[in-house]
């Protein structure tokens, strides 16, 4: 956990003192003119920003304790019960608030009764999860006087003021900044397409007219051995498939009869074994021939069943179209996997080999697929341009999450070598004011300041920061646009923090 205390002035002196005072009479009220502490502390799942005079022993001090649940956006902790407990030379006292006071804010108040240096913990209890912050090394003051001699205020130091209570009302976050491993980026364009294991042509087996079926249409979900065309003989005279059809089972047929007529004989040896062999080959052959005909053979023509689950992609005939066998009639294909092709530019042909991962964007959302976190792996590139193209091609094979869509095109951040100890922040972080690039930095709970930086190569949800932050600071992820606008506001909620 971080801690950065702020102390500021909050109190003038009175109008006696500078009118003068008679003797005796005192000129300052020490309580009033003590600067307040205030503390910002982060556990991995709440964030406590606190108010509160400094502690004197037998004084009650209260305390304005704000907290927020961390996430994808911050809240306010808007149930639960919180307990401040102040531990100095081993003795301790404490006070339980089992409801707030308003959405993410807790009063509590302590009379401290022994003076030193000690810790205050807070304990927070919910529904969802328990957490403990503890702010060490606070001082417990013997009296008023000393705290006021003790306790500073610090210059103004001319932040951006952007309260709680706006903060929960937003979509907001921030998020610690620390050194990772980041890529150097090639952006390139893509498209998206069914891999080719994944598709399958439908030819015709016969010559014939082609009838469809109502429910064959392109992106029309199929089934393994479902039909979807019937190809008829209608009045075709070559290769008709009834008149095939016809003879062969007459053949068939023909060649049983002999075959069950000379079985007997052959037992009572009336007939040699090489003409049994002769009658039982030609049976077998006329067999072979009527089952492959009458296989996916209706009444009218031959059925063409679909070879795999999946949708049809294309329709290549047209209702009532006479073909051959062997013409194509369409293509189905399954869209649990997919084929991502990025075009990568010439001048990159050196970082190919070093590419293992990318992201991607579809043309009509601005969400972010990342081929890692679809099971994603580059299958191969090009080595040699091709004739129409002065870009070379890159191949990923990655897993459909439902919402990609063969045929899209797509916006490619191929990431390559690696660059350790990167500082870097999301992309919602940056701000550009006329081609300047800013961050929106947390110098205190409420205080924040405007960073200028330069950033360096982006991936679609990251951005290398190559100057203006340092590691460990706190940057706003989520709502840097309503920061900003506060600087343009002249007004401040009023809320509860101990002033």
């Amino acid at each position: 956990m971080t801690k950065r205390l702020i102390t500021f002035f909050i109190a003038s002196l009175l109008s006696s003192c500078q009118r003068g005072q008679a003797p005796g009479e005192h000129a300052h009220n020490h309580a009033e003119q003590t600067p307040t502490l205030a503390y910002t502390i982060y556990s991995n799942r709440t964030e406590l920003f606190v108010e509160f005079k400094p502690l004197v022993v037998g004084q009650l001090t209260g305390f304005a304790a704000h907290f927020t649940k961390l996430g994808q956006s911050f809240t306010p902790l808007e149930e639960g019960s919180v307990t401040l407990s102040l531990i100095v030379n081993e003795k301790g006292i404490r006070q339980t608030n089992r409801e707030p006071a308003s959405p993410g804010i807790f009063r509590l108040a302590l009379k401290p009764v022994v003076s030193g240096t000690g810790k205050l913990i807070f304990d927070i209890t919910t529904d969802d999860y328990t957490d403990r912050i503890v702010i060490d090394s606070v001082t417990v003051f013997r009296d008023q006087e000393t705290a006021h001699n003790t306790v500073r205020p610090e210059s103004p130091d001319g932040g951006i003021s952007f309260l709680k209570e706006q903060a929960w009302k937003i979509e907001f976050a921030n998020k610690e900044i620390k050194p990772q491993t980041f890529y150097e980026v090639i952006r390139a364009s893509g498209q998206l397409s069914a891999r080719p294991s994944d598709e399958q042509l439908v030819t015709a087996k016969s010559n014939g007219v082609v009838r469809w079926n109502d429910l064959a249409v392109p992106g029309a979900s199929v089934r393994q051995g479902q039909q979807l065309f019937l190809v008829a003989s209608g009045n075709v005279t070559e290769a008709n498939i009834e008149t095939q059809y016809r003879e062969a089972k007459a053949n068939f047929e023909k060649a049983k009869a002999d075959h069950d007529r000379v079985q007997p004989l052959l037992a009572d040896k009336i007939i040699s074994q090489k003409d049994y062999l002769e009658i039982k080959n030609r049976y077998d052959q006329t067999r072979i021939q009527y089952e492959t005909v009458s296989r996916n053979y209706t009444g009218g023509g031959l059925a063409v069943l679909s070879p795999m689950t999946g949708f049809i992609k294309q329709i290549s005939v047209r209702s009532g179209e006479y073909v051959q066998t062997g013409a194509p009639l369409a293509v189905i294909t399954r869209d649990l996997s997919l084929q991502l092709q990025a075009g990568v530019p010439l001048p990159y042909a050196t970082e190919l080999p070093f590419i293992r991962e990318a992201n991607f964007r579809t043309l009509h959302n601005d969400h972010i697929y990342s081929t890692r976190h679809l099971n994603g792996s580059v299958v191969s590139y090009g080595k040699a341009l091709d004739s129409n193209s002065s870009l070379l091609p890159i191949y990923f094979s990655l897993n459909n999450d439902g919402s990609l869509i063969p045929g899209q095109a797509v916006e490619v951040y191929l990431k390559s070598r690696p660059i350790e100890n990167a500082l870097v922040v999301p992309v919602s972080a940056l701000i550009e004011e006329q081609g300047n690039f800013f961050v929106y930095v947390q110098v205190a709970g409420e205080t924040f300041e405007k960073r200028a930086v330069t950033p360096g190569g982006q991936d679609g949800t990251s951005v290398q920061i190559i100057a203006g932050l340092k590691a460990g600071e706190r940057v706003v992820t989520k709502g840097a646009y309503m920061v900003k606008l506060a600087t343009q506001s002249g007004s401040v909620p009023a809320h509860g923090h101990e002033h």
